[in-house]
Protein backbone atom coordinates (compact mmCIF):
# COMPACT_ATOMS: atom_id res chain seq x y z
CA UNK A 1 0.00 0.00 0.00
CA UNK A 2 1.75 3.29 -0.74
CA UNK A 3 1.58 6.26 1.49
CA UNK A 4 -1.09 8.49 1.84
CA UNK A 5 -0.49 11.68 0.59
CA UNK A 6 -0.45 14.81 2.44
CA UNK A 7 -3.29 16.37 0.51
CA UNK A 8 -5.52 13.14 0.87
CA UNK A 9 -4.42 12.75 4.39
CA UNK A 10 -5.42 16.64 5.22
CA UNK A 11 -9.42 15.73 3.43
CA UNK A 12 -9.61 12.76 5.37
CA UNK A 13 -8.42 14.34 8.82
CA UNK A 14 -11.08 17.29 8.53
CA UNK A 15 -13.85 15.44 9.29
CA UNK A 16 -12.25 13.69 12.21
CA UNK A 17 -11.30 17.13 13.67
CA UNK A 18 -14.85 18.16 13.58
CA UNK A 19 -15.59 14.42 15.48
CA UNK A 20 -12.63 15.50 17.93
CA UNK A 21 -14.05 18.98 18.66
CA UNK A 22 -17.50 17.64 19.70
CA UNK A 23 -15.83 15.25 21.74
CA UNK A 24 -14.45 17.83 23.53
CA UNK A 25 -17.85 19.57 23.74
CA UNK A 26 -19.02 16.26 25.02
CA UNK A 27 -16.41 16.18 27.87
CA UNK A 28 -17.11 19.30 29.14
CA UNK A 29 -20.78 18.86 29.43
CA UNK A 30 -20.60 15.53 30.67
CA UNK A 31 -17.85 16.35 33.14
CA UNK A 32 -16.18 13.07 31.46
CA UNK A 33 -12.87 12.00 31.74
CA UNK A 34 -10.98 10.81 29.14
CA UNK A 35 -7.13 10.05 29.29
CA UNK A 36 -5.31 8.87 26.21
CA UNK A 37 -1.69 6.50 26.37
CA UNK A 38 0.07 6.65 23.68
CA UNK A 39 3.47 4.19 23.81
CA UNK A 40 5.35 2.65 21.13
CA UNK A 41 9.35 2.67 19.50
CA UNK A 42 11.29 5.78 19.28
CA UNK A 43 10.37 7.37 15.86
CA UNK A 44 6.84 5.39 16.23
CA UNK A 45 5.25 8.53 15.67
CA UNK A 46 3.61 9.23 19.11
CA UNK A 47 4.06 13.10 18.91
CA UNK A 48 2.33 13.56 15.54
CA UNK A 49 -0.35 10.94 16.60
CA UNK A 50 -0.84 13.25 19.67
CA UNK A 51 -1.20 16.31 17.81
CA UNK A 52 -3.39 14.89 15.43
CA UNK A 53 -5.84 14.53 18.63
CA UNK A 54 -5.26 17.73 20.34
CA UNK A 55 -4.02 20.31 17.28
CA UNK A 56 -7.87 21.80 17.17
CA UNK A 57 -8.61 21.59 20.53
CA UNK A 58 -8.87 23.95 23.85
CA UNK A 59 -5.24 23.51 25.19
CA UNK A 60 -7.11 24.51 28.54
CA UNK A 61 -9.16 21.08 28.58
CA UNK A 62 -6.70 18.79 26.16
CA UNK A 63 -3.27 18.67 28.26
CA UNK A 64 -0.30 16.63 26.78
CA UNK A 65 1.68 14.80 29.80
CA UNK A 66 4.89 14.55 28.76
CA UNK A 67 7.25 13.54 32.06
CA UNK A 68 10.53 14.04 32.14
CA UNK A 69 13.43 11.73 33.84
CA UNK A 70 12.33 11.14 37.55
CA UNK A 71 14.37 13.22 40.11
CA UNK A 72 15.75 11.68 43.09
CA UNK A 73 12.86 12.05 44.96
CA UNK A 74 10.18 10.73 42.60
CA UNK A 75 12.68 7.59 42.59
CA UNK A 76 12.53 6.83 46.12
CA UNK A 77 8.28 6.86 45.51
CA UNK A 78 5.42 4.61 44.67
CA UNK A 79 6.16 4.29 40.96
CA UNK A 80 2.46 5.45 39.87
CA UNK A 81 2.72 8.41 42.76
CA UNK A 82 3.95 11.13 39.85
CA UNK A 83 1.95 10.21 37.04
CA UNK A 84 -1.83 10.59 39.56
CA UNK A 85 -1.39 14.40 39.29
CA UNK A 86 -1.32 14.15 35.64
CA UNK A 87 -4.63 12.35 35.49
CA UNK A 88 -7.56 14.18 33.83
CA UNK A 89 -10.33 16.10 36.33
CA UNK A 90 -13.89 16.59 35.28
CA UNK A 91 -14.10 17.48 31.95
CA UNK A 92 -10.20 17.14 30.84
CA UNK A 93 -8.73 15.40 28.04
CA UNK A 94 -4.86 14.36 28.63
CA UNK A 95 -2.88 12.65 26.22
CA UNK A 96 0.29 10.78 27.79
CA UNK A 97 3.43 10.86 25.38
CA UNK A 98 4.89 7.89 27.47
CA UNK A 99 3.67 6.87 30.28
CA UNK A 100 3.77 4.43 33.46
CA UNK A 101 4.43 2.08 30.94
CA UNK A 102 7.92 3.27 30.40
CA UNK A 103 9.19 0.72 33.37
CA UNK A 104 8.00 -2.67 31.04
CA UNK A 105 9.92 -0.78 27.92
CA UNK A 106 12.44 1.62 28.02
CA UNK A 107 13.43 0.76 31.77
CA UNK A 108 13.52 -2.52 31.03
CA UNK A 109 15.49 -2.85 28.10
CA UNK A 110 17.96 -0.61 29.17
CA UNK A 111 18.03 -1.50 32.68
CA UNK A 112 17.34 1.60 34.73
CA UNK A 113 14.74 -0.80 36.24
CA UNK A 114 15.42 -4.57 38.30
CA UNK A 115 13.95 -7.66 36.98
CA UNK A 116 11.98 -7.55 40.37
CA UNK A 117 11.19 -3.88 39.92
CA UNK A 118 9.34 -4.79 36.43
CA UNK A 119 7.80 -7.76 37.58
CA UNK A 120 6.31 -5.76 40.73
CA UNK A 121 4.99 -3.32 37.96
CA UNK A 122 3.37 -5.91 35.49
CA UNK A 123 1.69 -7.47 38.40
CA UNK A 124 0.32 -3.58 39.63
CA UNK A 125 -0.69 -2.10 36.68
CA UNK A 126 -4.16 -4.42 35.93
CA UNK A 127 -4.98 -3.20 39.64
CA UNK A 128 -4.32 0.27 39.15
CA UNK A 129 -5.90 0.72 36.26
CA UNK A 130 -9.04 -1.23 37.06
CA UNK A 131 -9.00 1.66 39.76
CA UNK A 132 -9.22 4.44 37.50
CA UNK A 133 -11.51 3.14 35.28
CA UNK A 134 -13.59 2.13 37.95
CA UNK A 135 -13.66 5.54 39.14
CA UNK A 136 -15.03 6.57 35.98
CA UNK A 137 -11.89 7.66 33.64
CA UNK A 138 -12.32 6.93 30.20
CA UNK A 139 -8.84 4.82 29.69
CA UNK A 140 -7.06 4.23 26.36
CA UNK A 141 -4.16 2.49 25.63
CA UNK A 142 -2.37 2.58 22.11
CA UNK A 143 0.73 0.89 20.99
CA UNK A 144 2.02 2.32 17.47
CA UNK A 145 3.80 -0.23 15.95
CA UNK A 146 6.54 0.34 13.54
CA UNK A 147 9.16 -1.91 11.45
CA UNK A 148 12.84 -1.50 12.11
CA UNK A 149 13.57 -0.02 8.66
CA UNK A 150 11.01 2.57 8.81
CA UNK A 151 12.82 3.00 12.39
CA UNK A 152 16.16 3.25 10.97
CA UNK A 153 14.75 5.34 8.29
CA UNK A 154 13.34 8.01 10.86
CA UNK A 155 16.60 8.27 13.20
CA UNK A 156 18.60 8.96 10.42
CA UNK A 157 16.20 11.94 8.98
CA UNK A 158 16.92 13.34 12.73
CA UNK A 159 20.00 12.89 12.35
CA UNK A 160 20.88 14.94 9.25
CA UNK A 161 17.96 17.33 9.97
CA UNK A 162 18.71 20.17 12.21
CA UNK A 163 15.58 21.03 12.68
CA UNK A 164 14.80 17.47 14.20
CA UNK A 165 17.94 16.73 15.81
CA UNK A 166 16.92 17.98 19.24
CA UNK A 167 14.80 14.49 19.07
CA UNK A 168 17.73 11.99 18.83
CA UNK A 169 18.89 11.58 22.18
CA UNK A 170 22.00 8.66 23.00
CA UNK A 171 19.34 6.74 24.24
CA UNK A 172 17.07 6.17 20.70
CA UNK A 173 20.68 5.46 19.27
CA UNK A 174 21.42 2.63 21.90
CA UNK A 175 17.56 1.44 20.72
CA UNK A 176 19.00 0.45 18.06
CA UNK A 177 20.77 -2.61 18.67
CA UNK A 178 17.91 -3.65 20.93
CA UNK A 179 14.85 -4.16 18.62
CA UNK A 180 14.21 -7.14 19.38
CA UNK A 181 14.53 -6.58 22.80
CA UNK A 182 12.02 -4.12 22.74
CA UNK A 183 9.31 -6.54 21.17
CA UNK A 184 9.91 -9.51 23.75
CA UNK A 185 9.13 -6.85 26.82
CA UNK A 186 5.94 -5.23 24.71
CA UNK A 187 5.19 -8.76 24.04
CA UNK A 188 5.70 -9.36 28.10
CA UNK A 189 3.62 -6.56 29.12
CA UNK A 190 0.71 -7.28 26.45
CA UNK A 191 0.42 -10.48 28.44
CA UNK A 192 0.15 -9.22 31.62
CA UNK A 193 -1.40 -5.58 31.05
CA UNK A 194 -4.29 -6.58 28.13
CA UNK A 195 -7.31 -6.81 30.31
CA UNK A 196 -10.79 -6.72 29.64
CA UNK A 197 -10.77 -2.96 31.61
CA UNK A 198 -7.88 -1.46 30.32
CA UNK A 199 -7.34 -3.39 26.92
CA UNK A 200 -4.38 -2.36 24.43
CA UNK A 201 -5.03 -1.59 20.47
CA UNK A 202 -2.00 -1.52 18.47
CA UNK A 203 -2.06 0.38 15.30
CA UNK A 204 0.18 0.02 12.34
CA UNK A 205 2.15 3.35 11.98
CA UNK A 206 4.49 2.26 9.10
CA UNK A 207 2.75 5.05 7.39
CA UNK A 208 2.37 7.50 9.71
CA UNK A 209 -0.39 9.39 7.91
CA UNK A 210 -2.75 6.38 7.64
CA UNK A 211 -1.67 5.68 11.62
CA UNK A 212 -3.29 8.94 12.91
CA UNK A 213 -6.35 8.43 10.60
CA UNK A 214 -6.94 4.85 12.29
CA UNK A 215 -5.88 5.62 15.56
CA UNK A 216 -8.09 8.87 15.93
CA UNK A 217 -10.98 6.88 14.20
CA UNK A 218 -11.07 3.81 16.57
CA UNK A 219 -10.84 6.55 19.65
CA UNK A 220 -13.62 8.35 18.58
CA UNK A 221 -15.84 4.95 17.65
CA UNK A 222 -14.86 4.05 21.58
CA UNK A 223 -16.56 6.76 22.83
CA UNK A 224 -20.38 7.07 23.85
CA UNK A 225 -22.46 9.35 21.81
CA UNK A 226 -20.72 12.26 21.44
CA UNK A 227 -23.49 14.71 19.60
CA UNK A 228 -23.75 17.43 21.72
CA UNK A 229 -24.94 21.00 19.72
CA UNK A 230 -22.79 24.13 20.89
CA UNK A 231 -24.85 26.35 22.57
CA UNK A 232 -26.14 29.38 20.57
CA UNK A 233 -24.18 32.40 20.58
CA UNK A 234 -25.72 35.92 19.60
CA UNK A 235 -23.00 38.12 17.23
CA UNK A 236 -24.79 41.10 16.90
CA UNK A 237 -23.94 44.00 14.57
CA UNK A 238 -21.44 46.69 15.89
CA UNK A 239 -23.48 49.51 14.76
CA UNK A 240 -20.79 51.51 14.05
CA UNK A 241 -17.83 51.40 11.61
CA UNK A 242 -15.12 48.69 13.29
CA UNK A 243 -12.17 51.24 15.02
CA UNK A 244 -8.81 50.77 13.92
CA UNK A 245 -5.87 50.00 16.35
CA UNK A 246 -4.22 53.11 17.72
CA UNK A 247 -0.94 53.22 19.62
CA UNK A 248 0.39 55.75 22.58
CA UNK A 249 3.61 55.06 24.44
CA UNK A 250 4.77 52.02 21.88
CA UNK A 251 4.42 51.12 18.25
CA UNK A 252 4.66 47.97 16.87
CA UNK A 253 7.89 46.38 14.99
CA UNK A 254 8.21 46.80 11.64
CA UNK A 255 6.95 44.13 9.12
CA UNK A 256 9.34 40.99 8.47
CA UNK A 257 11.18 42.23 5.48
CA UNK A 258 10.02 40.15 2.24
CA UNK A 259 11.80 40.25 -1.24
CA UNK A 260 8.78 40.12 -3.24
CA UNK A 261 11.08 40.11 -6.75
Amino acid sequence: MDPLKRKEYDELMEPLELELVAMARWAKATDARICVLFEGRDTAGKGGAIRAVSERLNPRQCRIAALSKPTEAEQSQWYFQRYVPHLPSAGEIVLFDRSWYNRAGVEKVMGFASDAQVENFLKQVPQFEKQLVDDGILLFKYWLTTDQEQQEERLKERLEDPLKRWKLSPIDLAAREKYQAYTDAREAMLAATHTDHAPWTLVDFNDQKRGRLTLVRDLLDRLPDTRIDPPPLHFPDLGQAPLKETYGALKPIADYPIDEN
